[in-house]
């Protein structure tokens, strides 16, 4: 009735100052365990951080075999101690091992407790949120740059290279936190972490790029892939079926090849983020391919770890938390079709290019898509000319635009020293994103001859300076298909008395025809890769393969678990060989019709290495020749303490072959992480105390709002004369149908209301 109404306006009102009162305090709990543009640097430096840990206990598995006292190459032998200060000895090898004499450790103990320390801050960084900053990233840098400087020829891969140039760019981009505060949003982060796209852009334009101008004939005719699966260097199983694909599938995956390494990354600066997905996405794919049909280690990891640089947070929200994600655009309608019409010319023009450059035309004979390579090399060169300084120029605007936003983002905080802090940060950082980014232009205009000598001379000096501390790099993967005439591998053999002859299978690499091809990705077998190498040239080319053979036949430990994890597995356990001798040999997948039991087949080519034994003139001569014979007696540590130490811990995992151990600390390393977001999720969707407490004094405030109105009316009726029952039963006696279904329906939409607050309550916290 009317009489009632106010009572209901009352009891909404009641209601709703309650669930805003509690809405507040659910949303404060919900907000305080992620903050929305916190999420996604901190997953990326995560990413960055386990592939730090894989590397670190990946290189501690090696470090003794190759580089100890015992090894194939000692690293005391790259470090000269001639008196000279530890500051100039620092400046001419950056290595922190000039402090093992002072340590009173020899240089592989060094070694050893430099990749320990390095791995041990890798995982701790992984597992722990308030490690992941630019300190630790800065010592990490410096431990792996210590190693590099004695790693030699197994460490001169590219990817050491874009390991040690993405680690210094992430001492710029991680948080400081021992500045209060740091650990947040910046406004300079978007500035520094450019840097991280440039590098992703470099990386893959220059690997598309070098497969054209190196003139390579399967590249230029569109026949790599049909070599690449069973030429690499250490293939998987997937690998075999791959090779047998038709022959224009192989030739269409080289044309989306060029496709993904040229064209695509001019969309990396695009400010259509829908166009820079899209990149992002091509580039995942070409990623996940090469892991899936090679073991290419850490790389494809790493690169898809810099592929992050070119999301957005709210499309990380997207990924993470899809259910709180809001999209806070306002676009109108024609700015958002008008978006969509400039993606599709952008997509149209360069599938259009790309038909056009490699005419492609759908062949029904074979039920496929034929091409061809319809450009010259004269033809790209001048396209290369064309474009490699608008592509310094794009770079130059696209960082300009981020330095005169976060400049402005600066100039609007509330209070001056907040205002003026800022300007100092990004006066900082805006610097040295400059100076990272100018020197880069250095390696990056390799590509192109003219381009490079048109570059400042002051920008090349600058380079020469910093070129020691591998700040910045040139690459170029895959530059040329070897393998053409079949993969060439070198098998060594080795005999007790120079007539019966035994073939040493090495873990990794092919050999036993019947053995399935590994996977043992991220881990990298540096032996193994560097026999590949070798077996591209003749043995000179390759100094270290005789100290290898030198240190077979003398039997040395170390080295014998470079080739075989499980001593026993080793021919020659027992006793050392008296002779050796390396034969090449080609290998080719066997064909899909033939014996299952067998995976590759083979031919032998030459002979590789002489047969040689201990006291051999030719040995003793090429040991002296590449000065391979021990030069100097050893640093030997009796009784230290770190020296017993690594001793044991050296002694724990000898025996256990190195992906085993790698994989089993990634499934750690995943189950402590997956633990603790559980964790969290569960602390974020589970009601607190004080707000359990709020939702029990919104329902009591309900319940008694409803008992006061209801004395309140019976007062003021009778503060009004209202007529006696007997007169109020006979006028309510011709409209009970009436009241009673309005008091009926008030109630229920009184009901419905409540439990729809509270439902409203529930599901902001998720439950």
């Amino acid at each position: 009735t009317a009489a009632e109404r106010p009572s209901c306006c009352k009891k909404v009102a009641h209601m709703t100052i309650a669930c805003r009162t509690t809405h507040t305090h659910l949303l404060q709990a919900s907000t305080v365990d992620l903050p929305p543009r916190r999420t996604p640097r901190v997953r990326r430096f995560h990413a960055l951080k386990e592939t730090r840990c894989i590397l670190q206990h990946m290189f501690y598995l090696v470090t003794v075999c190759l580089y100890g006292n015992d090894g194939l190459l000692p690293a005391r032998w790259q470090l000269r101690y001639s008196g000279k200060p530890l500051g100039e000895q620092l400046l001419s090898s950056p290595t922190l091992l000039w402090l093992g004499p002072h340590l009173g450790l020899d240089t592989h103990t060094a070694m050893e407790l430099l990749c320990l320390v390095g791995a041990a801050l890798s995982l701790a960084a992984t597992l722990v949120e308030g490690l992941r900053d630019s300190v630790v990233f800065f010592c990490l840098w410096a431990l792996y740059l210590s190693m590099y400087q004695v790693g030699q020829v197994f460490l001169y891969f590219q990817w050491d290279n874009l390991l040690l140039e993405t680690g210094f760019l992430c001492i710029l981009v991680a948080p400081l936190t021992i500045i209060r505060g740091s650990r947040g949003v910046r406004e300079h982060d978007r500035v520094t972490f450019w840097l991280i796209r440039w590098l992703l852009f470099r990386l893959m334009f220059a690997s598309g790029v070098v497969k054209l101008t190196s003139r390579c004939p399967t590249w230029w005719g569109l026949t790599a892939l049909t070599y690449h699966y069973e030429t690499q260097c250490i293939p998987t199983p997937l690998a075999w079926f791959a090779h047998h694909l038709p022959v224009w599938w192989q030739k269409l995956s080289v044309v989306g090849t060029y496709f993904i390494e040229i064209a695509a990354p001019f969309l990396f600066f695009s400010p259509l983020r829908r166009l820079r997905l899209g990149s992002f996405y091509l580039q995942v794919l070409l990623q996940v391919l090469i892991i899936v049909s090679g073991n290419y280690n850490f790389f494809n990891l790493l690169t898809l770890t810099l592929c992050l640089s070119l999301l957005d947070d709210q499309h990380v929200h997207f990924w993470l938390r899809k259910a709180n994600m809001t999209n806070n655009t306002s676009e109108s309608r024609l700015w958002s079709w008008l978006c969509y019409l400039v993606e599709l010319a952008v997509w149209s023009l360069m599938i259009f290019g790309s038909v056009i450059c490699f005419d492609l035309q759908l062949d029904t004979t074979k039920n496929g898509i034929s091409s061809r390579t319809a450009i010259t090399y004269h033809q790209f060169n001048q396209f290369l000319k064309t474009v490699t300084i608008p592509c310094i120029w794009i770079g130059v605007f696209s960082l300009t635009w981020e330095m005169v936003t976060a400049m402005f983002r600066y100039a609007c905080v509330c209070g001056f020293l907040k205002r003026f802090c800022g300007t100092v940060q990004w006066t900082v950082f805006a610097a040295a994103t400059g100076a990272m980014f100018t020197v880069s232009l250095v390696p990056f205009t390799y590509l192109e001859h003219d381009s490079h000598a048109k570059l400042w001379p002051g920008v090349r000096r600058s380079y020469e300076v910093v070129d020691r501390f591998q700040l910045v790099n040139s690459y170029g993967l895959f530059r040329r298909m070897t393998g053409v005439g079949g993969r060439p591998e070198v098998i060594i053999e080795g005999s007790n008395d120079g007539v019966a002859w035994t073939e040493i299978e090495f873990m990794y690499k092919p050999g036993n025809l019947s053995a399935p091809p590994p996977v043992v990705t991220p881990h990298q077998p540096r032996l193994d890769w560097q026999m590949w190498f070798a077996a591209l040239g003749p043995h000179t080319q390759a100094p270290w393969f005789t100290s290898l053979m030198y240190s077979l036949l003398q039997g040395k430990k170390d080295v014998i678990e470079l080739i075989q994890t499980d001593v026993s597995q080793y021919p020659f356990h027992q006793q050392p060989p008296a002779y050796l001798r390396a034969h090449r040999y080609r290998y080719w997948f066997t064909q899909p019709k033939a014996d299952g039991s067998r995976w590759w087949r083979r031919v032998y080519d030459e002979e590789f290495y002489p047969t040689v034994h201990l006291g051999n003139t030719f040995l003793e001569s090429m040991l002296d020749q590449h000065g391979l014979k021990d030069k100097s007696p050893s640093r030997r540590v009796f009784n230290s303490t770190v020296a017993q130490a690594m001793r044991w811990v050296r002694s724990q995992v000898r025996g256990v072959p190195a992906h085993t151990l790698i994989w089993t600390l990634i499934a750690c390393s995943a189950t402590f992480c997956l633990l603790q977001g559980l964790r969290k999720r569960n602390k974020g969707t589970t009601l607190t105390a004080e707000d359990a407490a709020t939702v029990n004094d919104c329902t009591e405030n309900l319940e008694k709002s409803d008992e006061q109105q209801a004395v309140e009316e019976e007062e003021g009726e009778k503060e009004e004369g209202v007529p006696s029952e007997d007169e109020m039963e006979a006028a309510e006696g011709e409209e009970d149908i009436v009241c009673d279904d309005e008091e009926d329906e008030e109630q229920e939409e009184d009901e419905d209301e409540e439990r729809k607050e509270k439902d409203e309550i529930l599901r902001k916290k998720g439950i």
